[in-house]
């Protein structure tokens, strides 16, 4: 039944998007999915992709190819969580080491989980396996699609357990824990996107006792989810040239050398390294 509903509502979303990219990754899913039937047509998609109407395509090629600025988000979306207990799953066992917000002065778009390398990493929902691969950043990451348009990372895992396009059910093992990418002590980083977007876990979850749990079996998804990124999204950076100094930038931006150093987290002794990006409000 709730396949049927996601089919009827990927159709709506292609019919009012006319995304001409909508239909054109029907190949890669003939080998991923065994059907009956060799022939493999949009309906198969709509039907066994998760949110495929929504997202206009099951897009492998990059970690977070689809963006759909949610900041603007005139309407709210509600999205079917759980219909009982044991449709979630905690992804890892442990304490909360770091949070969804600000870090060491920059954007952290997820959740870091405490675990030994080696741990279980689990799938907090059933989907589909829509990215298993290496990155320099995650390390060895899983993204997994879920049929109400929510999408889960996880990553820094020293094995992956799943292959792309493998269909997961609810606590099914992503693969163990680990310290891989750039990653300073085994953890997991763990985040929850839709439509490209990152969400705060604690959004959707609560936290004790090292475990997960859902807060309700719905969210309400609005604006107010994304207020965290539109505050990211005012930031300015200047990018450092050769010649560039602080007291230069100071005066491009008419920005004391004292608000850069704080905002920047340097001292005024600090050198510049070409390429590097220098916050300036």
């Amino acid at each position: 039944m709730v396949k049927r509903l996601t089919l009827v509502f990927s159709l709506i979303s292609i019919l009012v998007t006319g995304n001409p990219d909508s239909l054109n990754v029907l190949s890669s899913f003939k080998n991923m999915i065994k059907t009956p039937d060799k022939s493999w047509t949009a309906d198969d998609s709509l039907y066994y992709v998760p949110a495929y109407g929504l997202y206009g395509g099951f897009d492998q090629s990059k970690i977070w190819g689809v963006k759909v600025d949610q900041t603007k988000k005139a309407d709210t979306t509600t999205l079917k969580l759980v219909y009982d207990s044991c449709d979630f799953h905690s992804p890892s066992i442990g304490r909360l080491t770091s949070g969804y917000g600000w870090r060491n002065n920059r954007p952290h778009y997820g959740v870091d989980i405490k675990l030994k390398t080696g741990d279980s990493v689990r799938s907090v929902f059933d989907g589909m396996v829509r990215i298993a691969r290496y990155s320099p950043t995650y390390g060895h990451v899983v993204v997994v699609r879920h049929d109400n348009g929510l999408e889960t990372l996880y990553a820094h895992l020293s094995k992956r357990s799943v292959k792309e396009g493998d269909e997961v059910a609810v606590g099914n093992l992503m693969g163990l824990g680990g310290n891989t990418g750039r990653s300073y002590g085994s953890h997991l980083h763990f985040e929850i996107r839709y439509l490209g977007e990152p969400i705060n876990p604690k959004d959707i979850f609560t936290i004790n006792d090292s475990t997960f749990q859902v807060r309700k079996d719905s969210l309400f998804l609005s604006q107010k989810n994304f207020s965290f990124l539109k505050e990211v999204r005012k930031i300015k950076y200047h990018r450092v040239r050769s010649g560039d100094s602080l007291w230069r930038i100071s005066k491009r931006y008419n920005v004391s050398i004292t608000k850069l150093c704080r905002l920047n987290k340097i001292s005024r002794k600090k050198t510049l390294r070409i390429g590097q990006k220098i916050r300036y409000n």
